[in-house]
C-alpha cells in the first residue's frame, strides 16, 4: 500500500477528515523547509476548528484518549509535510518528534502517549517513519489541548 493510501486508511480508522486547509492558532508559519529538512510547527489535536481532545491527561483524559490526540497531531504534521514536499513519498526520514503532554501531577506514561504518534508514522512511512523522540509533561498547552507535537523530517 502506498504512503498516501496508508494515510487515508489511518484517517478513516480515526474517523476524521484531514483534507483542506489546516487551521493554525497564531501568527507563524506551519512549516519551514530549509537545507533538505522540514521543520513542522507544534500541532494540537485540531480537526476543522475543534480541538478534539482537551484536558489534563491522567485525570480528565485517559491514556487511550491521549494516544488518540497524539495520532491526530501527527496526522496534521503529515498533512503539512505533504504540503511542503508535494507528496508523502518525498519524505526521506522523520528525524525527530517532540510530544508535549498536558499531564496531571504524577502522570508518568508520557512515552506511552507519544507511542500513538510513533505508530502512525511507522505505519504511513515505513522505515522512514522511525525517529528519535522526546516526550515531555507540561502544565498547560494552547487551547487546553491534551497533546501537542512537533517534528523535523528530511526530504528524499
Amino acid at each position: 500500500m502506498s504512503r498516501e493510501s496508508e494515510f487515508q486508511a489511518v484517517a478513516r480508522e480515526l474517523g476524521y477528515d484531514f483534507s483542506g486547509e489546516l487551521q493554525k492558532g497564531g501568527n507563524y508559519t506551519p512549516f519551514v523547509r530549509h537545507g533538505g529538512q522540514v521543520f513542522v510547527s507544534g500541532q494540537v489535536p485540531r480537526v476543522g476548528s475543534e480541538i478534539v481532545v482537551t484536558g489534563r491527561v491522567g485525570t480528565e483524559v485517559t491514556l487511550a484518549r491521549a494516544q488518540l490526540a497524539a495520532k491526530v497531531c501527527v496526522m496534521r504534521a503529515l498533512v503539512l509535510l505533504r504540503q511542503s514536499l508535494g507528496s508523502l513519498d518525498a519524505v526521506g526520514r522523520v528525524l525527530r518528534v517532540t510530544v508535549y503532554v498536558q499531564a496531571a501531577d504524577g502522570f508518568s506514561q508520557l512515552s506511552e502517549v507519544a507511542d500513538g504518534a510513533s505508530e502512525v508514522l511507522f505505519r504511513v512511512l515505513g522505515e522512514a517513519g522511525v525517529h528519535t523522540r522526546t516526550s515531555v509533561g507540561v502544565a498547560q498547552l494552547p487551547k487546553n489541548a491534551a497533546v501537542e507535537l512537533d517534528l523535523i523530517a528530511a526530504e528524499n
